[in-house]
């Protein structure tokens, strides 16, 4: 399944919106430095959808704040 994720990072509290069935907006208390942003993206996914962060994957955007994400698996 892939979906768009806007990442607002240097947020306070770190959470997940859906905007619909394929947009999601995150706020991540990383900053974009090293990769931590992207790190903390992986993990708070994984948290929301109950996947390992193994099956999360950033295909399009690692740089950008808005990314294509693909969770593998099972269907969701």
């Amino acid at each position: 399944m892939k979906i768009s994720v806007k990442v607002k990072p240097g947020s306070k509290k770190e959470s997940v919106e859906r905007v619909d069935d394929t947009n999601f907006i995150a706020h991540v208390k990383a900053r974009p430095v090293e990769g931590k942003a992207n790190e903390a993206l992986v993990r708070l996914l994984s948290d929301y959808f109950g996947v390992p962060g193994s099956r999360i994957q950033i295909i399009k955007g690692a740089a950008s704040k808005y990314k294509v994400v693909e969770i593998g698996g099972r269907a969701l």
